[in-house]
């Protein structure tokens, strides 16, 4: 009796050490995410960023175009 009693105690010791396992994996998947996430979301600033580069400077040589055509279209 005392040995089944102890087997028991002995399978549900296992058992939280099995839900604690699970629960510090699911921690770490979280974390990851999290940390996944927080990358994406630099990745998706410094895109961001490089688009609003590309679209100044694509401002500036539009100005740059018509300040010729308009220099051109002066001289003639």
């Amino acid at each position: 009796m005392l040995l089944l009693l102890l087997l028991l105690v002995l399978l549900l010791l296992l058992l939280l050490m099995m839900m604690l396992l699970l629960v510090l994996i699911m921690l770490l998947i979280m974390l990851i995410m999290l940390l996944m996430l927080e990358l994406l979301l630099d990745l998706l600033m410094n895109l961001l960023l490089m688009l609003i580069m590309v679209l100044m400077l694509l401002t500036l040589m539009l100005l740059w175009l018509l300040l010729l055509l308009l220099l051109l279209w002066l001289l003639w």
